[in-house]
């Protein structure tokens, strides 16, 4: 391990970590990438179209190449940039994109086929012929897709969501950032500073700078205590600041405990949501390349990494021979005088500018290009053309310093458009972009220390006073000011390939060919040649490659435009989107108020939307779930059975105008409901289509109660509430959903009224005082608070209770027990689909969206006397000349089974869309028939009752003759439920 003096690494302790399978050795403080770099290792990877060696070529997370896979097993994380991630004892780190070992990947013979690769093959490849695609081009690109591969087990750790709230955001923590933060955090404001380093000092850390004549990293030290000594500063390092949204709000990654070999009782990332009132950018600003022939090999790398890794992480770049700088700016002479302070030898300065000056004792080649490099894993010599001719250096490393990119990324994160910055050839910040945010520093165009550490104080002033607070004296130190002088040189014309997109294999060429081929709209560029659309999202490349077409359009870079820059900043894990929410955590469950009893009297759970609904009771002796759901049936016709019916929406609507606006809601009539009484009801879509239907129960001149299906409770009160706010504010009405604040059971049966009046306080039951449909207020179990609805889904003779929510659970048991000796059973969904079935009730397998109120035979229920949303649009031509009309279906065999899905035909008719007559909706074994039994919409279903028609289950390759009947199968004169 080679190691510079200096630095900001631990060199006290030694840790160890592997590198496809082979160990190396670090200290704390490092990152994969430095590690890797101190231990002479310069190819890491291989690119992904060509399959090219690649080396370390950023020190930070614009890193185009650098990407491994990181540890093993479940936890193995592809993808992941070795100048991000920090190092760890016992790290366990492996190339990727390559088969057979990284020195010699299979693949690289792609390499020698790139003439047949050139931009836009794709789109021209795999056309034609139309046939090759499903058997041979889709199979061989998702081969080809990917870079590393997922484990594919489950993820073992956990992640983790939060909110914070800040007066100012700081976004970046490097010179503009910290004045910034003090500044704030001494007026009193509520500070967040984020950064996605694991240390502060931003681009201070990798310079040799002096602040007040003392080394910069002093200066950061004392502002980090000061800052940490405040309460009202928080500071996130390891955060990545990754979108601006509507309203002060930004996402951010913070890596709990990816630095650690297993997060242990931590999460190991936390997903933020930031509301700031303000927010100041201070994120800095990104190099780039030069594009000339070959200048991809290991080896070659940003000279502003190579400062850095020397100047923070104590690591020569290359393998000890000398290295040599190519730069079109002052900034590369800075590089090479601090690469001969750490004492590593400079070959030569290789400068492409006219009269330029040496600032050190270094060799300078100026009016230079680099037109060649040699090595075919690493980096071994390099060929320069001068005023003089050519010349050849036998170097180890090579750093190329073509400007500075500022990172305008989030502020454009609102369509907001960058301008160009003729002073440093760059686009920085412009206007249009997110609201409160005011760019600083590097990613505004003030690249020296001294211009970032006053923009940082400015911005933050002038944020602050925009919250009314006023900014106290902050003496800022001194610092060296600078201008690198950058020269407009972007790429070093030739014939051999010049790469300007590393990781996607982009070149010169193939944005020479995206011109000629017309694809000159950066968006097209984009897209044609993939440039940009690495998981570096073009960092290092873009305004390269715009500064290409430019030359070739012959436009400016401004002309040629940009493109625009969305979320994510920078790649943001599937997990911590997630929230960790896998397994049981996948989605929110919802208990009904009956859950633990039922749970504790032997139920079968099923999960009905976001709820847990008991599906059946098993009892000693049942061995199916048939036999269990059978049982439940033949108990609610034949004594008394009790449902949780909690999950069905509810509704409390009350106000003056009420009345008016459940009519205009409901297709029926609501005008006309009784105080006291309940009326079923239909609404419609504004196209008329059947939407939901429920009940509608008015308890009072002024106040409804309304009850939805299950899987509508959520969009009816949305729609309703958008009603009521948008298309008729002007009326007195208000709503709120109850669903969570009553539990209502269903007791049903020929025994319902006898267990009821055993509970209730006082009121009459019997059919002339409280007839079908009735609801009322009342108490029961000696003053408790209830409502009754005698309503039925079942076909029985049926009453609905409701209790506040947290008396569910007791009123259940005590359900249960006082119908002992009546035969009470409990029954579930299963059963509650039979007994609806066996009745003839549409639900949502009927109400699909697709179904009119004639189809599911309520087509008189849609009034003709009042206007309702989606009244006038069901009496449509083609919707009221609908002829598929809800009918039931009873096989001709009692042995064969009615399978929901089979699609209707005449019998001899053949089994294609042309002679389709229907589709069955629902279907279920009914102990009451005896048979298995089903609800269709089939053709002109009225008049075919009697007819044996064709239930096909193309699925299954099955076919089962059935007869059409009526809907209902049990009681169809309705004399139960009305007993």
């Amino acid at each position: 391990m080679k190691r510079l003096s200096g630095g900001l690494i631990d060199r006290s302790q030694t840790i160890h970590f592997t590198f496809n399978g082979k160990r190396y050795q670090g200290h704390p403080g490092d990152t994969l990438a430095s590690a890797l770099l101190a231990n002479c290792v310069q190819l890491v990877g291989r690119s992904f179209k060509y399959h090219r060696p690649r080396g370390i070529v950023s020190a930070g997370s614009e890193e185009p190449n650098a990407l491994v896979t990181l540890r093993e097993g479940a936890r193995a994380e592809p993808n992941t940039r070795a100048t991000m991630a920090e190092l760890y004892d016992g790290l366990v780190a492996r190339s990727q994109n390559h088969v057979g070992p990284l020195n010699f990947d299979l693949l690289a013979v792609n390499d020698l086929l790139s003439p047949f690769f050139a931009a836009g093959f794709y789109y021209k490849t795999f056309m034609w012929p139309r046939a090759f695609w499903e058997k041979l081009y889709e199979p061989a690109i998702r081969r080809a897709a990917g870079l590393g591969e997922l484990s594919e087990l489950p993820d073992p750790d956990a992640y983790d969501r939060g909110y914070l709230h800040a007066d100012l955001l700081v976004v970046g923590a490097g010179p503009a950032g910290l004045a910034a933060a003090l500044a704030a955090g001494r007026a009193g404001a509520k500070v967040l500073l984020a950064d996605e380093d694991f240390r502060l000092g931003g681009r201070l850390l990798a310079e040799s700078d002096q602040l007040d004549g003392a080394p910069a990293q002093d200066w950061v030290a004392a502002v980090k205590a000061e800052l940490e000594s405040l309460p009202n500063v928080r500071i996130l390092t390891r955060t990545v600041i990754f979108g601006v949204y509507d309203h002060g709000v930004y996402g951010a990654v913070e890596r709990v405990s990816d630095h650690l070999p297993t997060p242990g009782g931590a999460v190991r990332q936390t997903l933020w949501r930031i509301v700031a009132k303000r927010a100041v950018l201070a994120a800095g600003a990104t190099e780039r390349h030069i594009p000339f022939a070959d200048n991809d090999r290991p080896g070659i790398m940003l000279a502003g990494a190579m400062r850095a890794y020397a100047n923070r992480w104590a690591t020569a770049p290359g393998t000890g021979a000398p290295v040599a700088i190519f730069t079109n700016n002052d900034d590369g002479h800075r590089t090479a005088l601090d690469l001969m302070a750490k004492g590593i030898p400079v070959a030569a300065v290789i400068d492409a500018r006219r009269g330029v000056e040496r600032h050190g004792e270094y060799r300078l080649l100026p009016q230079a290009d680099v037109i060649g490099t040699q090595g075919r894993l690493g980096l071994h010599s390099l060929t320069v053309r001068t005023a003089r001719g050519s010349d050849t250096l036998q170097v180890g490393a090579l750093g190329v310093a073509g400007g500075w990119n500022p990172n305008v990324h989030l502020a454009s994160h609102h369509r907001g458009r960058p301008v160009w910055d003729e002073r440093n050839l760059a686009f920085v910040p412009g206007q249009g972009g997110p609201g409160g945010l005011f760019p600083a520093g590097a990613c505004a165009g003030k690249g020296s220390t001294a211009e970032a550490l006053a923009d940082g104080l400015r911005a933050a002033t002038e944020a602050l006073a925009e919250l009314g607070l006023t900014t106290p004296a902050l003496p800022l130190p001194r610092a060296e000011a600078r201008y690198d002088n950058t020269a407009p040189i972007w790429h070093v014309p030739g014939k051999r390939r010049a790469w300007v997109d590393f990781q996607n294999d982009v070149t010169v060429k193939d944005i020479v060919l995206a011109h000629k081929e017309n694809m000159r709209p950066v968006e097209h560029l984009k897209r044609w040649t993939t440039l940009g659309m690495a998981t570096d999202q073009g960092k290092t490349a873009n305004v390269t490659a715009l500064a290409v077409m430019a030359e070739l359009t012959g436009k400016t870079i401004p002309q040629t435009g940009t493109t625009i820059f969305r979320p994510p900043y920078t790649g943001v894990s599937l997990g911590v989107l997630g929230g960790g929410d896998t397994g049981t955590h996948f989605r929110p469950r919802r208990l009904t108020p009956t859950h633990h009893w039922a749970k504790a009297n032997g139920a079968t759970f099923v999960e009905v939307g976001p709820w847990m609904r008991a599906q059946y009771f098993v009892r000693p002796g049942e061995t199916h779930w048939r036999q269990s759901v059978d049982r439940e049936v033949l108990s609610v016709r034949a004594d008394v059975g009790l449902c949780d019916v909690t999950t069905l929406g509810k509704v409390d609507v009350q106000g003056a105008d009420a009345t008016l606006f459940l009519d205009r809601l409901y297709a029926n009539a609501m005008a006309s409901l009784k105080v006291g009484m309940v009326r079923y009801g239909l609404m419609l879509r504004e196209d008329g289509t059947a939407y939901d239907d429920g009940t509608c129960a008015r308890l009072a001149e002024d106040h409804y109660v309304v009850t939805t299906t299950t899987a509508n409770a959520g969009p009816v009160y949305r729609n309703m509430e958008f009603a009521r706010q948008c298309l008729w504010p002007e009326l007195d009405v208000q709503l709120i959903s109850t669903t969570d604040a009553w539990a209502q059971i269903a007791v049903a049966g020929p025994k319902s009224r006898e267990l009821l009046s055993r509970l209730v306080d006082g009121f009459d039951l019997s059919n002339e005082a409280f007839p079908f449909m009735a609801c009322a207020p009342l108490t029961i179990c000696n003053g408790l608070r209830a409502r009754l609805f005698r309503i039925s889904f079942s076909g029985e003779l049926a009453y609905e209770l409701a209790v506040p929510a947290r008396y569910g659970h007791a009123l259940m048991a005590r359900l249960m027990e006082a119908g002992a000796d009546l035969g009470a059973t409990p029954y579930g969904t299963e059963a509650l689909g039979v007994l609806r079935i066996e009745k003839g009730h549409a639900a949502g397998a009927e109400l699909n969206g697709q179904t009119t109120g004639q189809m599911i035979g309520l087509g008189k229920m849609v009034s003709s006397k009042k206007d309702a949303i989606g009244n006038i649009m069901s009496r449509r031509e083609g919707l009221a000349a609908e002829k598929r009309l809800l009918v039931g279906l009873q096989p001709v065999n009692a042995a064969d089974t009615v399978v929901p899905g089979s699609h209707l035909f005449t019998q001899g008719a053949p089994r294609d869309l042309a002679h389709d007559q229907g589709w069955i909706t629902s279907a279920a074994y009914s102990p009451h028939v005896g048979s298995s039994i089903g609800l269709a919409f089939l053709e002109d279903g009225a008049n075919r009752m009697g007819e044996v028609i064709t239930a096909a289950n193309p699925l299954q390759g099955s076919e089962v003759a059935v007869r059409v009947v009526p809907s209902h199968f049990v009681d169809p004169e309705g004399g139960r439920l009305r007993a």
